[in-house]
């Protein structure tokens, strides 16, 4: 998990490209198989809660107008710390690798060591935001679960 800053999104450009999906919730999603033993991850930017989207910019040009502003250094449409919280990779589609193995794995692929690694409750974490209609922050849920841990 990392926490959202302009050298995390120019790293994401530079080294993943434009995601493969976006959400309207702000999400922005990568999947990768660079993984250990290349299983595949998931790389998931976080939206800030109560996320709202640019005035003026499609939902699948977010990142990338963002990306592109900060890279040219202007003001991106909106300042990053309005669009997303941060960044958590996970192994997708149910396989399980040891947290530190893919924390040592996501820092090679992305080239910036993450803020922590470690096991979380994600149906719990995504039950919540549901329940609050996307005004709670998933990055502060993923942190509050890996420091009690």
């Amino acid at each position: 998990m990392w926490r959202i800053s302009p050298e995390l999104v120019l790293a994401l450009q530079d080294r993943f490209g434009d995601p493969v999906d976006a959400y309207l919730n702000g999400s922005q999603v990568w999947l990768r198989d660079d993984g250990p033993g290349e299983v595949t991850v998931e790389w998931r930017l976080h939206p800030v809660a109560g996320y709202e989207r640019p005035e003026g910019v499609d939902t699948y040009d977010v990142f990338t107008s963002t990306s592109l502003a900060l890279a040219q250094g202007v003001d991106p449409p909106t300042p990053i710390d309005r669009l997303w919280d941060g960044l958590e990779a996970f192994a997708a589609y149910g396989d399980e690798v040891e947290p530190a193995t893919l924390g040592n794995a996501a820092t090679e692929a992305l080239g910036i060591a993450p803020d922590a690694c470690g096991v979380v409750d994600h149906q719990g974490i995504g039950d919540e935001w549901e329940k609050s209609g996307g005004r709670t922050s998933i990055i502060d849920a993923l942190l509050t679960q890996l420091s009690s841990s």
